[in-house]
């Protein structure tokens, strides 16, 4: 409804679908990248200023002035420019940790669900909506070789996504000692090892000599 009063612009997109990554300009009113994908008025977007590249960055990019895109082929959309909520229009939700399979990709990051005072469960039923978004997300697959990206905002086709869950990040370096810690505690660095385990991996030193040995003592008197 709102949307009829805005001015049409220009707004920067990456469309990836099941073999190829899109790259251009759609026209429109609305601001954010979700509501351009769910409040589409035909099952595709044109798109102008493109630029079309195989996964894994093979063969050469092919370029166009527009190309129509088909919204069911959208795994997931990616805006370049961070659009701020309009404070009228926002909902409510509770955010969660979450990752996403969504072949061959996976996704991290916030989902926003509707308030269900800690069920998780009835969150999740509660997720409708044809692009869902995920923030301060990352993305990657190793299956096509597609390195890990960040982006404020990832619009995941939810029909597309085959596994959607809760996630509680894992920090990798999680117990495990800095360098100077390892130091203080292990008594140096790696290979050096504490005073103790050096002596002890020293060969034995040769047995002291007895000076007198082999010498008759003089004769008592």
């Amino acid at each position: 409804m709102f949307a009829a009063f805005n001015d049409l612009h220009r707004l920067e997109v990456t469309l990836y679908t099941d073999a190829l990554i899109t790259h251009g300009f759609v026209r429109t009113r609305q601001h954010r990248v979700t509501d351009i994908l769910n409040l589409a008025e035909d099952p595709f977007l044109i798109l102008e200023d493109v630029t079309v590249e195989e996964f894994g960055a093979h063969g050469e990019p092919i370029t166009a002035a527009f190309a129509q895109i088909n919204l069911d082929a959208v795994l997931f959309a990616v805006a370049t420019t961070p659009v701020e909520p309009v404070a009228e229009l926002r909902t409510p939700k509770a955010k969660a940790d979450a990752i996403i399979s969504i072949p061959p990709f996976r996704v991290t990051g916030t989902m926003h669900l509707l308030p269900t005072e800690g069920n998780m469960r009835a969150a999740l039923s509660e997720l409708h909506g044809r692009f869902l978004p995920i923030t301060d997300a990352t993305f990657w697959s190793d299956h096509v070789g597609e390195p890990r990206q960040t982006a404020t905002v990832v619009a995941i086709n939810h029909k597309r996504a085959q596994i959607l869950a809760p996630h509680k990040p894992v920090d990798p370096w999680a117990g495990i000692d800095s360098p100077a810690e390892a130091g203080s505690a292990g008594g140096g660095l790696i290979g050096e090892g504490t005073a103790a385990e050096q002596r002890s991996s020293e060969p034995p030193a040769p047995p002291e000599l007895d000076p007198w040995r082999g010498i008759d003592p003089p004769a008592e008197s």
